[in-house]
């Protein structure tokens, strides 16, 4: 390629890059006029979203330097957003969390910035809307290369929040009912587990994780007590037909792990069905054995229910 070709390339990429910086608004000092950077945000969300983790795994996970990061968190820390508990497999080591004030706090910027964007997208139509989506998965796609994927993911994970466990309850019955001709008494049994996980919801030992593709919820995924001491349950895995083929449901189960792992859990435990051919698949690769199965008839269908483990 011609040298000049490619330096107007480069330019064309600053270029828009400036626009579209312009565009967000994240050179303003003080994102959604508040006293945050928009690093300070993102710190803050991935603290709201991804539960206690070690500073190494912001550091890593956000591209930042230890010494930044670590100016931050005590910025954080005298203003009482974030705290630090003892991880519970490494007794050396200190787990970052959000605190009921860092929380409070983090929510009504999240909102604002949703409304911001909502704002945005609102001025043009579906079409149109649905193109710059399009263009924006293009570029994640082609400029993310450390997910060792040749394409980058193209969703994005968050913590449950009000209305999310009726959409798991409602698409577990409407994806059985139709590829797998389950009758109703599944989304039943699906609503009863949302409504005990709802109602007895502990963040320290128990979290549920929702996937996201251009806005609107595509997988889900929670970690439950299972009653007996230092077992967990991995419940809910859901992964919608256009999210499938980008390893959403292998990226789920792994979230659900590390959480488990940092709550202090020895033992991950699972009920499914000799029917679900793909969950089975993922939980065999991750290591999980099938320690009990029985035939039964359940949900107007003859199948055979597996209990399947993993030690941690």
């Amino acid at each position: 390629m011609p040298v000049p070709v490619f330096n107007d390339r480069v330019a064309a990429v600053r270029s828009f890059n400036r626009f579209f910086t312009r565009q967000i608004g994240v050179l303003r000092e003080g994102l959604l006029h508040s006293e945050f950077t928009l690093t300070e945000m993102r710190v803050l969300y991935e603290l709201a979203h991804h539960g206690d983790q070690p500073s190494a795994a912001l550091c890593r996970d956000l591209g930042l330097d230890r010494g930044y990061l670590s100016r931050i968190i005590a910025k954080f820390e005298s203003a009482g957003l974030v705290g630090k508990v003892p991880s519970p497999t490494d007794g050396r080591a200190k787990l970052l969390h959000l605190t009921k004030h860092g929380r409070a706090v983090y929510e009504p910027l999240d909102r604002r910035s949703r409304e911001e964007v909502g704002d945005m997208l609102s001025r043009f139509e579906e079409a149109d809307q649905l193109r710059m989506l399009d263009a924006m998965r293009t570029i994640r796609q082609l400029l993310d290369a450390e997910s060792g994927l040749k394409y980058a993911q193209p969703f994005v994970l968050r913590a449950h929040r009000p209305g999310d466990m009726a959409w798991i309850t409602r698409r577990h019955g409407d994806i059985y009912a139709t590829q797998q001709g389950w009758d109703r008494s599944f989304e039943t049994l699906v609503g009863q587990i949302c409504a005990d996980f709802e109602r007895d919801f502990d963040p320290a030992l128990e979290h549920c994780w929702i996937a996201e593709m251009n806005g609107q919820p595509v997988g889900s995924i929670a970690l439950a007590r299972s009653g007996e001491e230092g077992v967990g349950k991995l419940r809910l895995l859901l992964v919608e037909e256009q999210a499938r083929g980008y390893g959403l449901g292998t990226r789920l189960v792994d979230e659900c792990h590390r959480f488990a792992r940092a709550a202090g859990y020895r033992k991950m435990r699972l009920w499914t069905t000799d029917q679900q051919k793909e969950a089975r698949h993922i939980y065999q690769n991750k290591g999980y054995v099938l320690v009990d199965e029985e035939p039964v008839h359940a949900f107007g269908k003859d199948m055979v229910n597996e209990t399947w483990e993993l030690d941690l």
